[in-house]
C-alpha cells in the first residue's frame, strides 16, 4: 500500500486501529500498542511544555510592556525553552546533607508521572482516546489527589524547615480547593448521567456552560488553585517561603516539577472544556466527512486544541493581572464560599433537573427550554450570594466604623497625664 492509498485509510481509522488490522489479535499486538499509545500521548504532553512556557513568556511579556525572549532561536526567541532544558540538564545537582534521597528523588518523578497519567481518559477527538472508563472523572479525582503526596515527599525529604512549612502549605491549599473542585463538576455529571469524559462531551449539544455558568466559574477557579497558578501561587511564595516545596531542588529534577505544572495546567484547561464547552463538538465539525473521508477526526483534535488555547490564555491573563492572596485569605475563600455555594448548586440542579426528566423536558428539542430553565436559577443563586455578601460587607464596615468612632472619642475624653 503506498502513501496515496494509506493516508485516507488513516483518516477512517486511527493509526492504532490500522495497525491491528495489520497485525491481527495476537496477544502481543495489544501490549505494544498499548506502549505505543503511553509513549505517544506522554511525548506530546511534554512536547507542548516547549510550546506553551515560551507562549507564555511572550504573552505576559507583553501584558507587562515588554519584549520577552528574543535572542536564543531568532528575534522571537524560539529556542529559548530548549536552552532552558540543556541549562537544567548541564547544572550541577545539589543534594542537601541529611536528605532523604529516596523521598527527594521520588518527588518530582512522581509529580510528572500523575501529570501525564491524567491524559489517559481526555477524549482528543471522535474514537481518540487512551481509555474510555466509564468512571473517567472519577479517575481525574483519584490520579490529580496524588499529587499531594509528591508535595509531601519534596518538603520532608529535602531536610529543610522552609520546605518543610512550604509543603504543608501547598498540601492545605490543595486538599481545600480539591473539595469545590469536585462539587462543582459534579454539576456536568449530572446534567449528563455519566462520568465519562466521552459521556460528556457527547451529552452537550449546547455547553454546559450555559446551563450552569457558577459551576463552570467555580471549577475554573479551584483548578488554579490546583495548580498552584497566580492568585492561589502559595505553593511558591517567593516572597514568604522561599521557593516553597521545591527549595531545594536544582537542575533537571527541578525541571521535572516544572514540567508537572505546564502539564497539569494543560490538562486542567482541557478537561474544563471537555466539562462545560462541549470538547472536540463544534457545530458538527467533528462528523464532517469530505469526498468519503472522515475528517472529523482531524477537525475534533482542531476544536479541543483551539478551545484549550483559549482557556489557557485566561490562565496567563490572570497570572499577569492578580496579586496574590494571603492564606487565610485562600483558605477562607474555599471553605466559606466556595464549598457552601457548591453544595447550594449541587441541590437546586438536582431538583430541578429531576422535575425538568418527569414532566419530559429534557432532550430532543426540548433541551433549549431545559438550558434556559437551569441558566435562570444559576443567575438568580448568582444574584442571591451577591446580595448577602453585599449585605454582609455593609454590616462589617459599619461595625468598623463604630469601633474607630468609639476609640477616637475615647481618646478625646481620656484626661491628660502630667510630665
Amino acid at each position: 500500500m503506498n502513501i496515496a492509498e494509506l493516508f485516507p485509510k488513516l483518516l477512517d481509522l486511527t493509526v492504532f486501529d490500522y495497525l491491528r488490522s495489520v497485525w491481527g489479535n495476537a496477544p502481543w499486538v495489544e501490549v505494544v500498542l498499548d506502549i505505543i499509545a503511553i509513549l505517544t500521548v506522554s511525548t506530546f504532553a511534554l512536547l507542548l511544555v516547549f510550546l506553551l512556557g515560551w507562549t507564555e513568556r511572550k504573552v505576559l511579556a507583553r501584558m507587562q510592556d515588554r519584549i520577552g525572549p528574543n535572542r536564543v532561536g531568532g528575534r522571537f526567541g524560539q529556542l529559548q525553552m530548549v536552552a532552558d532544558v540543556v541549562k537544567m540538564m548541564t547544572k550541577e545537582m545539589i543534594i542537601p546533607a541529611g536528605a532523604d534521597r529516596i523521598a527527594y528523588f521520588a518527588a518530582p518523578i512522581l509529580s510528572l508521572m500523575t501529570s501525564l497519567l491524567l491524559f489517559a481518559v481526555l477524549p482528543f477527538a471522535p474514537g481518540l482516546i487512551g481509555v474510555d472508563l466509564n468512571v473517567g472523572v472519577f479517575y481525574v479525582l483519584s490520579i490529580s489527589s496524588v499529587s499531594v503526596v509528591a508535595l509531601l515527599l519534596a518538603g520532608w525529604g529535602s531536610n529543610n524547615k522552609y520546605a518543610l512549612l512550604g509543603a504543608f502549605r501547598s498540601v492545605a491549599q490543595l486538599v481545600s480547593y480539591e473539595v469545590p473542585m469536585i462539587l462543582s463538576i459534579l454539576v456536568p455529571i449530572l446534567l449528563a448521567r455519566s462520568m465519562s469524559t466521552v459521556g460528556l462531551v457527547e451529552a452537550q449539544p449546547i455547553p454546559f456552560f450555559f446551563y450552569a455558568p457558577l459551576s463552570a466559574v467555580i471549577f475554573f477557579v479551584a483548578s488554579l488553585a490546583e495548580t498552584g497558578r497566580s492568585p492561589f501561587d502559595l505553593l511558591e511564595a517567593e516572597s514568604e517561603i522561599i521557593a516553597g516545596f521545591h527549595t531545594e531542588y536544582t537542575g533537571m529534577v527541578f525541571g521535572l516539577f516544572m514540567a508537572a505544572e505546564y502539564i497539569g495546567i494543560i490538562f486542567m484547561s482541557a478537561l474544563f472544556v471537555t466539562a462545560y464547552w462541549s470538547g472536540y463538538r463544534l457545530f458538527g465539525l467533528e462528523n464532517v466527512v469530505l469526498n468519503g473521508l472522515q475528517l472529523g477526526r482531524i477537525l475534533g483534535f482542531l476544536v479541543i486544541a483551539g478551545k484549550t488555547a483559549v482557556v489557557f490564555f485566561l490562565f496567563m491573563w490572570i497570572r499577569a493581572t492578580l496579586p496574590r492572596f494571603r492564606i487565610d485569605q485562600l483558605l477562607n475563600f474555599g471553605w466559606k464560599f466556595l464549598v457552601p455555594l457548591s453544595i447550594v448548586l449541587i441541590f437546586v440542579v438536582v431538583i430541578l433537573d429531576k422535575v425538568l426528566v418527569e414532566v419530559g423536558l429534557v432532550g430532543g428539542s426540548n433541551e433549549v427550554v431545559r438550558m434556559g430553565i437551569h441558566l435562570v436559577s444559576n443567575l438568580l443563586i448568582g444574584w442571591a450570594t451577591i446580595e448577602i455578601l453585599r449585605r454582609r460587607a455593609k454590616t462589617a464596615r459599619q461595625d468598623y466604623e463604630a469601633e474607630a468612632a468609639a476609640r477616637d472619642a475615647a481618646r478625646v475624653t481620656a484626661p491628660a497625664h502630667a510630665d
